[in-house]
């Protein structure tokens, strides 16, 4: 390595999302790494604007921009304050968007849904990430990705060539450092292994609409669904859904509450039409709980064999899977025993390996 390999930290200090997440984790996994190896870090660092809270590292330097451009909009320090600030530097960008104009750089894009679900995404949005992807897919050095979906994806749609994607699967055993906190169980008044959780989200491709339409027939109208997330009731009604009465809303939560949801409940449903990854089935299946997917985008390449698996559009499906999770034992504990077998691939440490080794070879 020539140069020194510096983080894009602009997602520090922003709304936490899923990517934000994934970006946090692997650089926490490549520090570990560094650690392990009792390499001394200094080609390494993390570059985030003046003010952000960001964890302590041991080996990756954390370096902060200057006062004078704190007021810059982070879309604009992005594209302009930091690629002339780390203008020597090999930029690695993990949140989908990188300066677009440094060459020197390897940027990571979870996923093609501007492309694939655009009815999911603003307008601005769309065109925003699509003008981006366009100079990134051909400029910057490597494209990494987190799915062999994803990249067949990233392909089809033009953005970058096969032989530039490195497919690098997101890790899942963070969730087990996390102590549950079973508080929420009281609260939603809910049983153990007796609801199912899912996520509180109205984009389109995330198809909540399916569950609402299967927890408000008669097989399922004893079993809570609880939505953990951002989105609540008004939201979906507002889009012209029927929430049913069995249909209970978490609302944002805890790391800890979304393990004591998982861990306790009766089965993880996760009805998308597209994903670039699906962070949240793994996350279950190591707190054995079991899995209902529906087997479209990289769902089938990561919950594998660990899952029962239900047609998206299909509301009695849902209802017959999620009723076997619940209530046949021997299909429930080989959904446990399988999942946790299934979840215990994918972990961070060789997700930073793969990451480090792709970017060394191209810095």
């Amino acid at each position: 390595m020539t140069r020194t390999i510096a983080f894009n930290g602009k997602f520090f200090g922003a709304p936490p999302t899923g990517v934000h997440r994934v970006a946090e984790q692997l650089i926490a996994a490549v520090d570990d790494w560094l650690a392990e190896q009792a390499k001394d870090g200094g080609d390494y660092a993390l570059v985030v604007r003046e003010g952000a809270k960001v964890p302590t590292y041991r080996k990756i330097a954390c370096v902060r921009e200057s006062r004078l451009v704190r007021w810059m909009h982070r879309i604009a320090w992005e594209q302009f304050y930091l690629p002339v600030a780390r203008r020597k530097d090999f930029l690695l960008n993990l949140c989908n968007i990188g300066p677009l104009f440094h060459r020197a750089s390897a940027t990571m894009i979870h996923d093609a849904q501007v492309y694939s679900a655009p009815d999911s995404y603003s307008r601005p949005f769309r065109l925003w990430y699509k003008f981006a992807f366009s100079f990134i897919g051909r400029r910057h050095k490597v494209i990494f990705t987190v799915s062999e979906f994803s990249k067949k994806e990233l392909v089809r749609y033009g953005i970058a060539g096969a032989d530039k994607i490195v497919v690098v699967h997101n890790g899942c055993d963070h969730i087990l450092k996390i102590v549950p906190d079973d508080s929420l169980l009281a609260k939603l008044e809910l049983e153990r292994g007796r609801y199912a959780v899912a996520l509180a989200n109205t984009q389109k491709h995330k198809n909540i609409a399916i569950l609402l339409e299967a927890f408000a027939r008669p097989e399922l109208k004893d079993v809570p669904l609880v939505l953990f997330g951002g989105a609540g009731k008004a939201d979906f009604e507002s889009l012209g859904h029927v929430v049913p009465a069995n249909v209970r809303f978490a609302g944002r939560t805890s790391d800890a509450e979304l393990a004591g949801l998982m861990a306790n409940a009766g089965a993880l449903a996760f009805p998308s039409l597209t994903e670039g990854f699906g962070l949240p089935p793994l996350e279950a299946m190591s707190l054995g709980c079991p899995v209902v997917a529906a087997p479209f985008g990289a769902l089938p390449e990561v919950c594998g064999q660990a899952a029962l698996y239900a047609d998206p559009f299909k509301a009695e499906e849902w209802c017959a899977k999620i009723r076997s999770a619940l209530d046949d034992a021997a299909v429930r504990q080989s959904l446990i025993d399988k999942g946790r077998q299934q979840a215990g691939i994918f972990t961070w440490r060789q997700a930073a390996r793969n990451l480090l080794d792709a970017v060394q070879a191209g810095a």
